[in-house]
């Protein structure tokens, strides 16, 4: 067989969220794309914001010397600059140029960091529900996974978390705002984790995934990780923030607390260029310094949210508003989850079940749909929940 065992294994288990994608894209050839309420990709349908289409123009007319030539494999200096400083004046941590590392996206920027840091069998702690490629990215390096639970409202556990720390516990992953629940993870956990982080017998990084810092609603603030926690690696992308998910942008930062910071630095940019990536693209990393404070539209998201969360409620769905990223984590009216994704599936709903999560019970919704998209679906969630109660 030519492909590895290992690798067909991990196909066999793969994202749900890509297999029900890949459902929708049946159905709507059975039924009409009209019929079909896709609701599995965060893949964003709003264009990018203007500063950043204007960005790309002005780079294009200039075309300056070298703009498309190899640069460091760090990425353009200048950039890299411009990034330390506005990391050092939003978290008071005083990043260089040194410790920033453009990638091809935030996937990029965790499998360049894994390949560093990670030796065969060394853990990576992962708090449930999470992003489910974490466990591939760090399979690509053979670490093993630590799954810990969240609490009843999906925040950090820090006495789960300090239950799993071994010798062998090299990182933790946080996401916040988290995908799928859209939790934010308070300050004054953050502080608990860190005074444990403190108190453990080896460096312990944190790896804070952070491509839906921009998204936060109802006036709530997301803390900056990387203020409290002293072994901080940033990981993130322009790709939700941007509304550019396919065109593979994001950064590495490396806090100089973590001890060996430059070390693992310039680990990263060697590994960068051995995976294949070499550098970030070009014209990207130019526009992120061209285009340094463009935001998403808050309120359309903001719209969306409400508009969904209270549809379900009225249907009789017991159902928590996120308070950041852009996916409804929606509890199943049965337990499985699985089940209930096929009833839906019935109605011509596609959503991603919560078992591939890690978090049964549930399923994923995402934000990135049309509004009248999410108008015209209403109707048959409550058809779908009807047939249980009935």
């Amino acid at each position: 067989m030519i492909v590895s065992e290992t690798v067909q294994r991990q196909i066999e288990g793969a994202s749900w969220i890509r297999r029900m994608f890949e459902e929708g894209i049946r159905l709507k050839r059975e039924r009409g794309e009209e019929n079909v309420y896709d609701f599995t990709l965060g893949n964003p349908t709003e264009d990018p914001p203007d500063a950043v289409r204007a960005a790309l123009q002005k780079l294009a007319r200039t075309n300056a010397r070298g703009a498309h030539s190899y640069m460091p494999n760090a990425g353009f200096p200048d950039v890299r600059r411009k990034l330390a400083q506005s990391l050092e004046r939003d978290t008071g941590v005083p990043f260089t140029e040194d410790h920033i590392l453009m990638t091809v996206g935030c996937a990029g920027a965790m499998n360049t960091v894994f390949k560093a840091m990670l030796n065969p069998g060394d853990e990576v702690i992962v708090p449930m529900p999470f992003f489910p490629d974490y466990q591939f990215y760090i399979l690509n390096f053979s670490g093993k996974m630590v799954p810990v639970e969240t609490d009843e409202n999906f925040e950090l556990d820090i006495a789960a978390i300090e239950a799993k720390i071994t010798p062998k516990t090299r990182a933790i992953i946080l996401n916040s705002p988290n995908n799928p629940t859209g939790v934010i993870y308070p300050e004054a956990l953050l502080r608990d984790l860190e005074a444990l982080l403190r108190r453990a017998d080896h460096p312990i990084a944190v790896i804070s995934d952070e491509p839906y810092k921009s998204y936060v609603y109802d006036g709530a603030k997301c803390p900056e990780t990387a203020a409290i926690i002293s072994n901080c690696i940033i990981a993130t992308s322009w790709s939700k923030t941007w509304s550019i998910p396919g065109e593979r942008i994001g950064y590495l930062a490396i806090s100089p607390r973590l001890p060996e910071a430059d070390a693992l630095s310039q680990a990263c940019t060697f590994t960068n260029r051995i995976l294949g990536f070499i550098n970030a693209p070009a014209i990207w990393q130019l526009a992120t310094a061209e285009a340094p404070d463009a935001a998403p539209d808050l309120g359309a998201y903001t719209e969306k949210r409400d508009l969904l969360c209270d549809g379900l409620a009225r249907a009789g769905y017991e159902v928590r508003k996120p308070q950041g990223a852009f996916y409804v984590f929606l509890k199943t009216p049965i337990p499985d989850d699985m089940e209930f994704t096929k009833i839906l599936l019935k109605e011509g709903v596609l959503a991603v079940p919560g078992k591939g999560f890690g978090r049964a019970g549930y399923i994923r919704l995402s934000l990135t749909v049309s509004r009248d998209t999410i108008v015209r679906s209403l109707p048959f969630f409550e058809k779908a929940i009807k047939q249980i109660k009935n």
